[in-house]
This record gives C-alpha cells, sequence and structure tokens, in this order.
C-alpha cells in the first residue's frame, strides 16, 4: 500500500504543476490588469509603468511565475493587492465559513439523498421511487440561484422567518443561534443543488446490489428485508455512494460563489468572485492553489479507499 500511495503522489505532483501554470496563464491573457483599475482616471502613462513596477508586472511571464513559485515554496502566497493583506491570512479567515456553510450544505444533501436512494432502490416504481425521481429532476433544471432568490423573497422578504445576508446580525459576530438562523438558506439552498448527484448514485448503486446472489440468499434465510436492505445492499453499495460524496470535499473547500454572493456569506467564494472581478491576482493563484491541493488529496483518498477495498487496484498499472 505504501508503495501505491507513493505512485499516486508522484503522479499528482505534475498535475499540480500543469493547474498552476494553466491558471497563471488564464490569468495573464485577461483583459486588462490591476494598474488599469487602481490608475483609472490617471493620465500619466510615467504613473502607469511605476505601479506595474511596484507589482512586478512589467516582468515576463515566466519570470513572473518563478517569482510566485518560489514564494509558495516558502509559504508565501504574496499580498493581496486590493485587501493589502497577506494572501494566506485572507484564506485563512474564509475557509473557515466556507467550509461551516457549504460543509453543512452537502451534510445536508447526504442525509436527503441516501436515505431516499435505498428506499427507492428498495421499492422500485412506488412512492419514494416518484419522489427521488422528483428531486432529482429539481436539482438538476432548477438552477441554484433561482433557488436562492426564491427562498429570499418567500422566507426573508414576505415572511420575515430569516435573514436574508451575512453570517451574524453585526460585523462583530454573534452567538450560535444567530449562525444557524443565518446559515438555514444558504445551507438549504447548497443541500438541494447537490441532492440530485448523490441521490442518483446511491439509488443506481443500490438497484445494482438488490439483484445479487447474496441478497437472495439473505431473504432465503428469513432475515428482516430492513437488515437485509441496510447490512447487505447498502454496505456494498457504499463504495460508489462515499465516491460521490468525496467529490464534493472541493467544493466544500472552496465554497460556493453563486450562494456566497446572493446571501453575501464571507466565504471562499465571495473572495474569488471579488478577485477576479478586481484582478487580485495572487488572491487567484492562492485560491487556486488550496483548491487544486483539496482535488488531488481527495483524489489520493478515493484511490487509498479503492485499494484496501480491491487489491487489485493496488497492483493494476505496473
Amino acid at each position: 500500500m505504501a508503495q501505491y500511495i507513493r505512485r499516486r503522489l508522484i503522479t499528482a505532483i505534475p498535475v499540480f504543476f500543469g493547474i498552476t501554470i494553466l491558471v497563471f496563464l488564464l490569468v495573464d491573457l485577461a483583459p486588462g490588469d490591476l494598474t488599469d483599475l487602481m490608475g483609472e482616471g490617471t493620465s500619466s502613462t510615467t504613473e502607469q509603468t511605476a505601479m506595474e513596477a511596484a507589482f512586478g508586472l512589467d516582468q515576463p511571464l515566466p519570470a513572473r511565475y518563478v517569482t510566485w513559485l518560489a514564494g509558495l515554496f516558502h509559504g508565501d502566497l504574496g499580498r493581496s493587492y486590493h485587501y493589502g493583506q497577506d494572501v494566506s491570512d485572507l484564506i485563512a479567515q474564509r475557509l473557515g465559513p466556507s467550509l461551516i456553510l457549504t460543509g453543512t450544505g452537502v451534510l445536508l444533501a447526504v442525509a436527503i439523498a441516501v436515505p431516499l436512494g435505498v428506499m427507492a432502490a428498495w421499492k422500485p416504481k412506488g412512492l419514494w421511487d416518484r419522489l427521488a425521481h422528483l428531486f432529482t429532476i429539481s436539482g438538476s433544471a432548477v438552477p441554484g440561484f433561482f433557488l436562492a432568490l426564491v427562498a429570499i423573497f418567500l422566507f426573508s422578504v414576505q415572511l420575515g422567518w430569516l435573514p436574508s445576508s451575512g453570517m451574524y446580525r453585526t460585523v462583530a459576530g454573534g452567538d450560535l443561534p444567530d449562525l444557524i438562523r443565518h446559515l438555514i438558506l444558504p445551507a438549504g439552498i447548497i443541500g438541494v443543488s447537490n441532492v440530485g448527484s448523490i441521490l442518483r448514485q446511491t439509488q443506481s448503486a443500490c438497484l445494482e446490489v438488490m439483484g445479487e446472489d447474496y441478497i437472495m440468499t439473505a431473504r432465503a434465510k428469513g432475515l428482516r428485508e430492513g437488515a437485509v436492505v441496510v447490512r447487505h445492499a447498502l454496505r456494498s453499495a457504499l463504495i460508489p455512494v462515499l465516491t460521490s460524496i468525496l467529490t464534493h470535499i472541493p467544493h466544500i473547500i472552496g465554497g460556493s460563489v453563486v450562494v456566497e454572493r446572493i446571501f453575501g456569506w464571507p466565504g471562499m467564494g465571495s473572495l474569488m468572485f471579488s478577485a477576479v472581478s478586481g484582478r487580485d491576482y495572487n488572491v487567484v493563484m492562492g485560491i487556486t492553489v488550496v483548491m487544486a491541493l483539496a482535488v488531488l488529496l481527495t483524489s489520493l483518498l478515493l484511490d487509498v479507499v479503492y485499494g484496501f477495498v480491491d487489491p487489485r487496484v493496488r497492483y493494476g498499472g505496473r
């Protein structure tokens, strides 16, 4: 297993650098640059040139990438042009709120999708199956931003039950009940948006397992139907279901840009939006590093899980 993990880590290294190079190139190809925004209304070419030199934007692209990469190896992601803070500090401040918001949303999606998917597979063409189909279609067809706007209009504007923006009532913070009240709407939107994919995978995996011989044998032995479904069918179907859930980890870390912007949630998604809009390149690259590491670590975790479950995965492709 150790050799298997080393092979996966070695494979992930060039992928990580490839992602950073691609994003760095795309940021450089974007029209305009930071000095265009900061120098609006400035007609002096000399001042524009001085600003470019101060931010290192007068250097060739390869030199700027090497400089940024050298800082990364020393744990320095640079400073934000817009906020005037270290990028690592900004990400640390925003990472917690994103984990709270999207983590709660995905946990809610799992709590709905897994039981409903199991019930739909247990009783095909029944009420649970139709309900699962409704959730799947709704989650896939209705955009998250539309659900967010409808939820704000209904529960905040019309009924006045829940706040429409922010993480707390005041900028200084608040207590746990205040956080929960602000969390209900955005986390609920993320949960509903993610139910469809997890539910689909759960139902499909359970349907495939329910037709296996050992399920029929368990039923023939007189085991209760609930025990057959939970102890045998669900346990055997957990690997593809776990895969579907683990693939949401990068989404949890990165946050939902649309939901965070609509609800004014101070997370990674809103930070990325502001950085892209303001051409704050260091922040964009810092968030890219976090997201790339999240994706690669998730992939490694899935490989390790598969390697434990099926030894053929470990020794295949040598």
